[in-house]
Order: C-alpha cells, then sequence, then structure tokens
C-alpha cells in the first residue's frame, strides 16, 4: 500500500492546464469558420471537417486512451498527449491549406484522447475521496469556462490577428504545461505487469468512428445515400453492429484484463453519471449551436459581440462550480446536480423564450447568469458522484468511459439540433419570406419567396448575408429595400425555428435532471475536508519522478 502525500493542489492546476486547452479546441474553432473560408479560399464543406476531424478522432480514441493510462501511467500518457497536442497546434497554425489543417487537426485530437482521461484519474489518485469535490468542482469550473469561453477568445483573436492564432495560442500553454508535469505529477500506477486489449481497442475504435462519422455526416447527405450503396443509415447501422460485437468479446475477457472493465458499472452512480454525462453534451451542444448562430446572424452580432454576450454564463459558472464541489464534498452531489441541470435548462430556456428579432444583448444577462449558475452546480456533483467509488487502478478506465459519453454525446447533440434546426427553416423561412413580402413591389415578390424556399431547403441560408437579388436596371432604392427585407424575413423565420428546436435538447436536460433521483444517498466522508488521510493505493507503487 502506498500514500501519496504531495500537494494535490499544484497537480490540480498543472492538469487543469491541459484539459482547458483540449476543450477550449472544441468550440474556439466555430467562430473562426468565415475567416477561414476566406483567407484558405476553401469550401464550407472543408472549413467542417476542420472542426469534425478533432471531434471524431477525440471521441474514438478516449477509451483506448484511458485504459492506456491504467496500464502504462497515467503521468506518461498525460504528458505523451500535452507534447502531441502542442506539437500539432504549431502545425495547424502554419497550415498553407485546408487539407493540410484537416490532418493536423486530427493529429491534435489524438494528442487530446491521450490526455484528457487521464486529468480525472489523476485527481482520483492524488485526492482523498472527502476532497475530490472541491477538486473535480474547479475541474468542472475549468470546463465549463473552456466550453463558453471558446467563442469569446476565439473573437478576440480572430480579430485582432487572424484564424491562425486560435491555434498557435496553445503553443505556450503546452511547452509549460510539459515541464511542470515532469517535476510536479507523481507517476502512480500498479506494479503488476499488463497487456491492452487489442481486440477491444480496434472494435471500439471502428464502432465510435462509424458511428460519429455517419452523425457528423448525415445532414450532409440528408441522411441518404453517400455514394452507390454506401448510405448514412449504413454506416450507423455498421458501426451499431461493431458496438454490439465489442460488448460480446468484452464480456468473454471480463476474467483477463478488458479494455472496459464491467465492474465499473455494477455501481449504479457511475453507470447512471454516464448517461447524466451524455445528456448535459446533448443539451449543451443542442442548446449553445443554433443561440450562437442567431446572435450572429439574425442579430448580426460580430463574432466578438457574440461571445461577450455569452461570457456572463462562463463567468457566473467559473466562480459557482468550486463551491459547488466543496458543498458536495460536505452533503453529497445529488440534489446539487438536480438543481444545476434544472438551472441550465432553465435559464437557456428562458433566452430562448425572449430571443426576437430586435433583441440587444442587455436582454439576455439575467437568463445567461441563470444558466451560467446551472452549469456550475452541474460538473463538480456529476464527476464526483461518478468517481466516488472507483477504485485507482481502473480510475484511467472509468475517466476514459466517461468523457468518451460526453464526446459522443456532444456529436449526438449537433447532430440532432442541427437536423431539426434544418427540418424548421424549410418550412419557418418561406413562411416569413411570404409574410415580409408584402413590403415589395408585386413583381418582386414571387422571386423573392421562391429564392428563399431554394436557400432554405438546399441547407444555405445564410442570416445576415441573405440578400434577395434586384431585377437587372432596378434602382438602388429597391435594391436596399430587398436586402433589408430579406434580412427582416431570414430573422423573423430563424427565431420562430429556433424556439422550436431547442425544446429538444433542453427535454434532454429536464430528464436527465429528473433521473437523478436514483442516485445513492452516501454518508460524507469521514474527517474533515481539506485534512482527511492520504489516499491509499491498492497494489501501486510511486515510480521515481
Amino acid at each position: 500500500m502506498t500514500k501519496y502525500h504531495g500537494r494535490p493542489w499544484i497537480v490540480l492546476t498543472v492538469v487543469s492546464l491541459g484539459f482547458f486547452m483540449t476543450l477550449l479546441d472544441l468550440t474556439i474553432v466555430n467562430i473562426a469558420v468565415p475567416n477561414m473560408i476566406a483567407r484558405l479560399h476553401a469550401s464550407l464543406d472543408g472549413v467542417l471537417w476542420v472542426i469534425n476531424a478533432y471531434a471524431l478522432v477525440l471521441a474514438v480514441l478516449l477509451i483506448t486512451a484511458g485504459r492506456l493510462g491504467d496500464l502504462r501511467g497515467q503521468r506518461n500518457l498525460f504528458i505523451a498527449g500535452v507534447a502531441v497536442f502542442t506539437v500539432a497546434s504549431a502545425a495547424c497554425g502554419l497550415s498553407p491549406g485546408v487539407g493540410w489543417l484537416v490532418g493536423f487537426r486530427a493529429l491534435q485530437g489524438a494528442g487530446a484522447a491521450l490526455l484528457m482521461p487521464q486529468t480525472l484519474a489523476i485527481l482520483t489518485t492524488v485526492f482523498p475521496p472527502e476532497r475530490r469535490g472541491a477538486a473535480f468542482g474547479v475541474w468542472g469550473a475549468v470546463a465549463g469556462v473552456a466550453t463558453i469561453a471558446g467563442p469569446t477568445l476565439g473573437g478576440l483573436l480572430v480579430t485582432a490577428f487572424d484564424w491562425r492564432y486560435i491555434f498557435f495560442i496553445n503553443v505556450p500553454i503546452g511547452a509549460a504545461v510539459i515541464p511542470l508535469s515532469v517535476a510536479l505529477i507523481p507517476d502512480l500506477r500498479t506494479g503488476a505487469r499488463h497487456r491492452l486489449d487489442l481486440a477491444g481497442v480496434a472494435l471500439a475504435s471502428l464502432a465510435l468512428l462509424a458511428i460519429c462519422y455517419g452523425l457528423v455526416e448525415g445532414q450532409k447527405y440528408d441522411w441518404g445515400t453517400i455514394t452507390s450503396f454506401v448510405s448514412i443509415p449504413l454506416v450507423i447501422g455498421v458501426g451499431v453492429a461493431l458496438l454490439g460485437a465489442f460488448l460480446v468479446v468484452q464480456a468473454r475477457t471480463q476474467d483477463r484484463e478488458p479494455l472496459v472493465p464491467f465492474a465499473l458499472f455494477r455501481d449504479r452512480d457511475f453507470a447512471l453519471m454516464n448517461w447524466v454525462a451524455g445528456a448535459v453534451a446533448i443539451g449543451m451542444m443542442g442548446i449553445f449551436l443554433p443561440f450562437t448562430i442567431y446572435l450572429q446572424s439574425a442579430l448580426g452580432f460580430s463574432a466578438l459581440k457574440a461571445g461577450l454576450t455569452m461570457a456572463p454564463a462562463s463567468l457566473v459558472s467559473m466562480v459557482v462550480a468550486p463551491v459547488a464541489g466543496r458543498l458536495t464534498d460536505r452533503i453529497g452531489g445529488k440534489y446539487i446536480l438536480m438543481a444545476g441541470l434544472l438551472a441550465f435548462a432553465g435559464g437557456m430556456g428562458w433566452a430562448a423564450a425572449i430571443a426576437s428579432p430586435a433583441s440587444a444583448w442587455p436582454d439576455f444577462l439575467p437568463s445567461l447568469a441563470l444558466a451560467g449558475l446551472g452549469m456550475g452546480c452541474t460538473f463538480a456533483p456529476m464527476t464526483t458522484t461518478a468517481m466516488r467509488a472507483v477504485r485507482p487502478r481502473l480510475a484511467g478506465s472509468a475517466s476514459g468511459l466517461l468523457n468518451t459519453v460526453r464526446q459522443v454525446g456532444a456529436v449526438i447533440g449537433t447532430a440532432a439540433v442541427g437536423a431539426l434546426l434544418q427540418n424548421r427553416l424549410t418550412v419557418d423561412l418561406p413562411a416569413a419570406a411570404a409574410g415580409r413580402a408584402l413590403a415589395l413591389p408585386p413583381a418582386a415578390r414571387p422571386a423573392f419567396v421562391s429564392g428563399f424556399a431554394r436557400a432554405a431547403g438546399g441547407g444555405s441560408a445564410a442570416g445576415i448575408g441573405q440578400r434577395a437579388a434586384a431585377p437587372p436596371g432596378a434602382p438602388p432604392a429597391l435594391a436596399r429595400l430587398l436586402a433589408r427585407v430579406a434580412h427582416e424575413a431570414f430573422s423573423s423565420g430563424y427565431v420562430t425555428a429556433m424556439h422550436l428546436t431547442m425544446i429538444m435538447p433542453i427535454a434532454v436536460l429536464v430528464i436527465a435532471a429528473l433521473s437523478c433521483l436514483a442516485v445513492r444517498r452516501r454518508p460524507a466522508p469521514a474527517g474533515p475536508a481539506g485534512s482527511g488521510p492520504a489516499v491509499e493505493l491498492p497494489e501501486a507503487t510511486q515510480a521515481p519522478a
């Protein structure tokens, strides 16, 4: 038996810096898409793969990376992940074309997958149970801030420089984290020899790749044929079949060293928190995607102004999360988590309900502050509840599973809400155009309405950039009238579509909150928070730094 007697809060600071980079890069790229298209002379489809390549590789490799941390040491995998991520970030910023950028983003995703599950595993190892809630509160604050700070920081960098600096910003952070990790993070691992479940790695990776690819690309192909006999339903179906085969193989290898130890799911709270983590990701991505488009396209905010409008939620979450973590240590996380989920759903539902084509940014301050309060009360109790009973030797697997479910949930949320939003726009945009067309001369009305119908049906409606072409030789006054009415029609139609679309992710969050009623009530750990005994590591040895 070995005890860790170091300074866990220093370890928390180091791993949080690495964790922050990986989550920031999930959202910071969105705000730079127009700048990338212009500077790289790329198509929208090509630039979208800059986002998707990172998310896909990250989701596919998380389970394997988490288990590798158990087998080869969490510190080693964390340092390797930071190194890969940092080099890939520099390469992304130097990319001469969109093809190179997509490839380096995939490499970035691999680095993120290596380091992300190690963060929770390391914290579970170095913090005793009675202090984990506070530690996970800080970890949760980092998660919340990184998710929402992406658009704000990205808007600043793109406005001041260009898109390359959203990647260059990772380089000095990574360069600082690597030596700090070597010096400060303990190398705690089991002394026994292990082997990696290669069959499980292959099946899990292929299954997640097929499912996530199908979800990401589904809307592009109208959920139908990709080429020849290959279709989106077939790709997703193959992924589901491979996932079933993976579970069968895992069930037959539980007496050896499986990629996913089923023993983790004997704890009802861990299993339940995996569902909640996926639901939170579905809700967050499903809410932020249409709302961010609304701020820029319907209201005409710049990238920077849209990011700053969302900033109150991030700031409130950053303040509240550590407090929620300490409360979780004292009274348990069940009701804190339920309140957080309901507050986040209520705040974003409030923001969606008051959104109109004429809204101003101060209108959203109260609702986004409530959403930030809810977010701050979500991550710490969710993570503490999930990891509370996990033995340190399985912490990497548990963290990998939890993060994988969260990433797949983000993919599902983006795909589902994207499909719902597009479906609503095909109805609501032409209807709004027909109503607004009454302000135009009769001769211009049919082309105006049919133009909106084509744009909505083809998925190319373009917010503030939507313009109706004036007839040849038309006076400038008519051109200006068409431009104004087109924007009014788009804003009105988009707001109607957004109101209906956001019902789905908000409902998922409410269901997740109610499901927390099934969380077991456990007594608080013995000993005062912050002064408990050092955590014991079964069969563990501390390797020299």
